[in-house]
């Protein structure tokens, strides 16, 4: 009998020995993701879905791909669905509507109301846009996108104004009037309605169209493979989603390498073909893209200086969601929420910076400030980390002020040149390992690389780096964190198709909304760029950059008022 006691001890025994195997064997695959491969054909696609276990979301457009079927908590839930509510856009009568029928802003124009009457300093001024089709016909809806601001070139004065779509063709814009002398009205067409239709098209059903690709290696055998945030299903891939933030990412498996072999990133291309001749008609450089409409009167007004009124509190606004945020005056930025200081020293920035240590997250628009601090403050001097041009990381040291500032390139996606494997990094997981304090600085912004997936991808990666930051300022309050917000660019037809301003303002008005509320502070990158007289840019030009330093180190360094 004690014989088959033992025996039956030795079986328990045995199986608790094979479960813990099975349980470390999982382990490990679960901490080696990218030696794992996983067959396309588990995915979920239009025609082939596979349900989750998990709760999802309870969005009722098709999900392009099975993996974002995220599980969300309720509230997590109800946000996305808020967000995604917030930014629906207008949409045109069902049909399709003739390219004749579409917005052309030649025809179209617009007026200032009471241009005649008396204006000081602080007034709203209200102009009237009158939108209609290249037969002349007043258009009879809305959804066009529109930009639009105020200025005088002699003084270098500007500011945007806000828009108010009518749904009827008409469009009210609304500008607060800020500095005394001549103001003149301009507005642009940067979309018809029709053409944003497509844009919306290509998100929800191309996010393939910037394709991206890793290099694996062994040896001397190397493979290139394709990669992306969703790969089309029948072939092997190498699964690269990250452990801690569940950020996922793909990559066709290679032929004789295993996914343990990868050693860089890279963008691949973009793809061509997208339109129809009949949708390439909405995207003409010299038509309908960035075109300016005219007024049909006076396209200016004067107006006087408000009495007792220094110029430089002109403006100032007690609403921290002031429109505008701001503006510029002799080429200066002058929030006007908060006191602005202009660092044209470099002794001042040396000074606001001394002892403290700045991380720089983001794309390229962010490292426009590493590159801008380096050369502009002699004794930060750049540490040579053998790192790929344009890609980083870098790194400048002031050891006479003990000042470390670092610049570092978002995960992916991101169309970089090559970056090495070791080099992506999550910025949750990079705030994660921060310890924060009053001598630690953080500035983050990422919105470009985004622009071409479904809106949900661009929700998934804030909401992680919003918790990351929010606990690093459970356990370090006075560290000082800044959101670089987005810019407006120069489009034409190809590049309206993957970095439209329109898909940059979308995203844009999401970060917006999530990180309100929190303990972080905004750089209003998108206004300083469409008020400035510069023509639009990717990268806005040296006097914008100077400007959103001055105000980024303002954060940083405030005035004591």
């Amino acid at each position: 009998m004690w014989r088959d006691s033992f025996r039956l001890q030795l079986f328990c025994l045995l199986m608790a020995v094979l479960a813990v195997v099975v349980l470390v064997h999982n382990f490990f695959q679960l901490e080696h993701l990218d030696d794992d491969t996983v067959s396309g054909s588990n995915w979920i696609t239009e025609n082939n879905v596979q349900h989750s276990l998990l709760q999802t979301t309870k969005t009722t457009r098709k999900p392009y791909c099975g993996y974002t079927q995220q599980s969300l908590s309720k509230r997590e839930q109800a946000e996305q669905e808020s967000l995604l509510g917030a930014i629906q856009w207008p949409k045109p009568p069902d049909g399709k509507i003739a390219f004749a029928q579409s917005t052309d802003p030649t025809h179209s124009d617009f007026v200032i109301v009471k241009p005649s009457r008396f204006f000081k300093v602080g007034d709203q001024l209200e102009v009237l846009i009158r939108m209609k089709d290249f037969q002349g016909k007043p258009k009879q809806y809305g959804g066009d996108y529109l930009q639009a601001r105020i200025h005088s070139p002699g003084l270098k004065a500007g500011a945007a104004g806000r828009i108010v779509d009518c749904h009827n063709g008409l469009y009210k814009v609304f500008f607060t009037l800020l500095w005394p002398g001549e103001v003149k009205v301009s507005v642009s067409l940067v979309h018809p309605s029709e053409a944003i239709q497509v844009l919306l098209r290509l998100r929800e059903e191309r996010p393939d169209r910037v394709y991206f690709k890793s290099s694996f290696k062994s040896g001397r055998y190397s493979e290139t493979t394709e990669c992306n945030v969703c790969l089309p299903g029948g072939l092997p891939v190498c699964n690269f989603t990250d452990l801690y933030t569940g950020e996922p990412w793909f990559c066709y498996k290679p032929r004789k390498l295993s996914c343990a072999s990868r050693i860089s990133h890279a963008k691949g291309g973009y793809l061509k073909g997208l339109l129809t001749q009949e949708e390439s008609l909405f995207f003409q450089s010299d038509v309908n893209i960035k075109r300016p409409i005219l007024s049909s009167g006076p396209d200016s007004v004067i107006v006087k200086p408000k009495a007792f009124t220094d110029s430089t509190s002109m403006g100032r606004a007690e609403d921290p969601t002031a429109s505008p945020s701001g503006y510029y005056y002799e080429d200066q930025w002058r929030s006007r929420t908060r006191w602005i200081h202009n660092f044209n020293k470099s002794d001042d920035i040396t000074e606001c910076l001394k002892g403290k240590v700045i991380h720089l997250f983001g794309d390229s628009t962010i490292r426009q400030w590493f590159e801008y601090l380096t050369a502009f403050v002699p004794d930060l001097v750049e540490f040579n980390l053998g790192s790929p041009k344009n890609v980083g990381p870098f790194m400048s040291v002031d050891l006479k002020h003990n000042i470390l500032l670092k610049f570092r390139c978002h995960g992916p996606p991101i169309r970089f040149s090559t970056v090495f494997s070791s080099e992506l990094r999550y910025i949750a997981n990079e705030l994660n390992s921060i310890v924060g304090g009053r001598n630690t600085v953080i500035a983050i912004t990422i919105w470009s690389h985004f622009s071409t997936f479904p809106v949900e991808v661009y929700i998934r990666r804030l909401r992680n780096i919003r918790r990351a930051i929010i606990q690093l300022l459970d356990r370090s309050p006075k560290t000082s964190i800044v959101i670089r917000t987005a810019n407006v660019q120069e489009l034409g037809p190809e590049v309206s198709l993957f970095n439209s301003d329109w898909y940059s303002l979308q995203l844009d008005s999401v970060m917006r909304k999530m990180f309100s509320g929190i303990a972080v502070n905004f750089v209003d990158a998108w206004e300083m760029s469409l008020a400035h007289y510069s023509p639009h840019n990717l990268h806005p030009n040296e006097i914008i950059v100077k400007n959103q330093i001055d105000a980024f180190l303002s954060y940083v360094c405030p005035l004591q008022t």
